[in-house]
C-alpha cells in the first residue's frame, strides 16, 4: 500500500536573509507599537489607539482624543507615525511568506490562492495608509466623515489581513499530489 506523506507546515528550506530580517523588523515594530499603545488606554479608549480607529463619530472619536490630553496625543500622533513603517514592514514580511510557503508548491490552484493572498496583503496595507491619513487628519477637528471612514478602512485592514493569512493556511494545508486510491 503506497501513501502519500503529507508536506511539512513550515517548508524545510531555510528562510532566506531579507525574510529574516523583515520578520525582525516586523517584530520589533509590532512591540514598539503595542508599547505605545498601553498609556493610551482609557475610560474613553479601552483598546487605546484601536478604539480610535473604530470610533465611526465625530463625537466619540473627539472623547477619545479629549481623554489623551497632553503627552498622550502627542504619544497618539508618534504612534499613527511610526505604523506608516510598520505598514511596509509588515507587508514586505507578509510578501515574502507568501513566496516562501509557495516554494514546493508548484500547482496551478496554489499559485492562484497566491495570487490573491498577495492581493489582499496589498489591499490591507493601501486600506491601513489611508485609514493612518484619516485619523491624523481627524486629530484637529473631528469629523463625522473621518472618522467613519478611518473605521471603514481599519475594517478592510483587518478583514483583508484575515483573509490573507487564511489563504496561507489553505496553502501550506494542500497536498501537492493527489492521494493514490488504495485498492
Amino acid at each position: 500500500m503506497v501513501s502519500a506523506q503529507r508536506p511539512p507546515l513550515i517548508p524545510l528550506r531555510p528562510m532566506k536573509r531579507p525574510m529574516k530580517v523583515s520578520v525582525g523588523v516586523t517584530l520589533v515594530l509590532l512591540l514598539a507599537l503595542f508599547a505605545m499603545n498601553q498609556p493610551l488606554h482609557t475610560v474613553a479608549a479601552p483598546q487605546g489607539i484601536i478604539s480610535l480607529q473604530l470610533a465611526g463619530t465625530a463625537e466619540h472619536a473627539q472623547q477619545i482624543l479629549s481623554s489623551w490630553r497632553g503627552d498622550k496625543l502627542a504619544l497618539a500622533r508618534v504612534s499613527l507615525w511610526l505604523d506608516f513603517v510598520f505598514i511596509v514592514a509588515y507587508l514586505a514580511t507578509l510578501l515574502q511568506l507568501t513566496r516562501h510557503f509557495t516554494r514546493d508548491r508548484p500547482g496551478i490552484r496554489e499559485r492562484m490562492i497566491a495570487r490573491w493572498v498577495r492581493t489582499l496583503f496589498v489591499i490591507a496595507a493601501m486600506a491601513d495608509i489611508g485609514e493612518n491619513i484619516a485619523l491624523l487628519s481627524n486629530f484637529t477637528e473631528p469629523s463625522d466623515s473621518l472618522s467613519l471612514t478611518a473605521t471603514i478602512l481599519a475594517l478592510i485592514k483587518l478583514t483583508g489581513l484575515v483573509l490573507g493569512v487564511a489563504g496561507l493556511v489553505i496553502i501550506r494545508a494542500s497536498r501537492r499530489r493527489p492521494l493514490t486510491p488504495s485498492t
